[in-house]
């Protein structure tokens, strides 16, 4: 795991500064034409600054998390636009049952279907360093399932990137990808947004423009 060995002074003032600083730490990525995939929607602002940043191709990683039952903030899993679903370790914890799960798959991949075809077809990872990108892991969920789903894909070497992250999460994804950047692990991490003194919600338009973009 590629840890800072500088301490980062959090929160981050937003998610440009942090993709900033992030983009730093991925230099050695520069000019191998690296592929970013930038997990919707938070992280794609954050996706093109790092692109930009290593000259490498901006696309999305279409995930979804999978909310529990009773608690929209925890993340009881998450699944990918085919439907590929990656359930909590804590699952069966979270007193949520599978036709609840089920009927959220349903309901994200039908979000995600109608998000790619405004987004434009996926790159191709294959033999491709790819550096996946999200604004911040609290569970972890979310990113171990596109790890899972890339690797299958066959890149060369697979990179998680995220400025802030809870231990537990670092631990999850750490086994499913080459490298894991983080900048920060604080203690008693409660959710990713405290993390940001600024941290609004991305417009659907922003991020077609952001795609659209030519790095």
């Amino acid at each position: 795991m590629d840890d800072t060995d500088d301490p980062v002074r959090l929160p981050f003032r937003d998610r440009a500064q942090a993709a900033q600083l992030l983009a730093e730490r991925v230099l050695r990525w520069r000019g191998c034409k690296p592929l970013v995939l930038a997990i919707p929607r938070g992280a794609v602002p954050m996706g093109r600054i790092v692109a930009d940043r290593i000259e490498g191709e901006l696309d999305v990683m279409m995930v979804r998390k999978i909310a529990s039952a009773f608690d929209s903030e925890l993340a009881v899993g998450a699944v990918d636009e085919h439907g590929t679903v990656e359930l909590a370790p804590y699952f069966h914890r979270t007193r949520t049952g599978m036709d609840w799960v089920d009927a959220q798959v349903r309901i994200q991949v039908a979000l995600m279907q109608r998000r790619r075809a405004a987004y434009g077809p996926s790159a191709d990872v294959r033999d491709r360093v790819v550096l996946v990108i999200d604004d911040g892991l609290a569970t972890g969920s979310t990113m171990a399932a596109a790890l899972r789903v890339l690797r299958e894909r066959g890149p060369r070497r697979l990179h998680a990137c995220v400025p802030v992250a809870s231990a537990e999460a670092v631990a999850l994804i750490a086994p499913l990808c080459d490298d894991v950047t983080v900048l920060a692990t604080p203690f008693n991490f409660v959710s990713v947004s405290r993390h940001y003194e600024v941290f609004p919600q991305i417009e659907e338009a922003e991020v077609i423009r952001l795609l659209d973009r030519v790095a």
